[in-house]
């Protein structure tokens, strides 16, 4: 999509500090972290929301939970615990219509969440 921002970070079209990436998954930092390890995980294919994703029943929501949890292996809260978040819909606090995984760990994590 010509005005999304994730499409646009897939496209190289807007800077990101990428920290995995995989043929149908790229991970970020957030540029608003909530924890010392915080990043997000989106497929590069548009879909708007987790339950679009899970529609679309190819195996890439398996692969956007793996490269999550790569993520937190690569950042060493792997052992310790790491939280994996989708918001889905404005309700939930989604402002980016481009399904994303937000990996939380580094620190102790209350529940539940605000």
């Amino acid at each position: 999509m010509s005005d999304c921002l994730f499409c646009k970070i897939v496209a190289k079209q807007i800077p990101a500090e990428i920290v995995y990436e995989t043929g149908r998954t790229l991970a970020f930092r957030d540029i608003n972290p909530q924890a010392p390890t915080h990043a997000l995980v989106i497929p590069k294919e548009h879909h708007a929301d987790a339950a679009a994703l899970a529609a679309a029943d190819d195996g890439l929501a398996d692969e956007v939970l793996k490269s999550a949890h790569e993520v937190a292996v690569l950042d060493g809260v792997a052992e310790g615990g790491y939280r994996v978040v989708f918001n889905t819909g404005p309700g939930a606090g989604q402002t980016v219509f481009h399904v994303h995984a937000h990996i939380l760990g580094g620190r102790d994590l209350s529940w539940p969440p605000g």
